[in-house]
């Protein structure tokens, strides 16, 4: 059964009145993580769409990049965008009913976060609108200050990321910190890790494009050191 079959049927009953936020609630149990996670995505990017105005074609082309979504799934996807379009809950209550859900895996709600960055840099500008939406879902996410700046560094083109910050870290540290820092962040994006935590095997795209900041952050810090 694909993901969206699943995604489907999750979201059945709300052709009988039931707020898509409610949904959130019968999918808290490991196995129904990965559905969980898609429908956040969704659900969230819906809305930011909605806070700047409009939907592009390039937050729909993202919304595929995040999902890998097939043709034959591209209906149910749309019916959770749309619905989530139309539902008169708010952002707010969706983030924290995805953070309850989520409580302290903290891991999984940084992956959400940064599909969403994906699909609001997906028409290459960072709105207003798009920013406040993001900072207030972060802070409802209870992620620190520096980890959304970090995350912004490396998905909002207004300056070159700092090496040191999208590893977290601070060039007092030793060379052989960093090198710890690097490894465990690259354990943190290993597909299975991240499936563990129920993120969809159909959307590894955001590791991809995580490891490649952490590995040419890495390559210049080894280059100023001279490693």
């Amino acid at each position: 059964m694909s993901l969206w079959t699943r995604i489907t049927e999750a979201v059945s009953s709300l052709a009988n009145g039931e707020g898509l936020s409610l949904v959130f609630e019968r999918l808290r149990t490991p196995p129904e993580r990965r559905v969980a996670f898609a429908i956040a995505v969704i659900a969230l990017g819906a809305k930011m769409a909605k806070a700047d105005g409009q939907v592009t074609r390039g937050e729909v082309s993202a919304f595929r990049e995040v999902f890998q979504i097939a043709k034959g799934d591209e209906a149910g996807a749309a019916r959770v965008f749309n619905l989530a379009r139309q539902d008169v809950a708010g952002f707010e209550e969706y983030a924290a009913r995805i953070k309850a859900m989520f409580g302290d895996q903290t891991e999984a709600l940084r992956d959400l976060l940064e599909g969403l960055f994906h699909i609001a840099m997906a028409d290459g500008r960072y709105h207003p609108d798009e920013a406040l939406f993001l900072e207030r879902v972060a802070e409802i996410f209870e992620l620190p200050e520096h980890e959304f700046a970090r995350m912004r560094s490396r998905f909002v083109p207004d300056a070159a990321p700092d090496p040191y910050q999208v590893l977290d870290a601070s060039p007092e540290e030793t060379t052989e910190a960093l090198r710890k820092r690097y490894r465990e962040m690259v354990r943190a994006s290993h597909p299975d890790r991240m499936v563990a935590r129920g993120v969809p095997v159909e959307a590894m795209r955001l590791a991809e494009r995580r490891m490649v900041a952490i590995n040419r952050a890495w390559a210049e810090i080894s280059a100023q050191r001279g490693i």
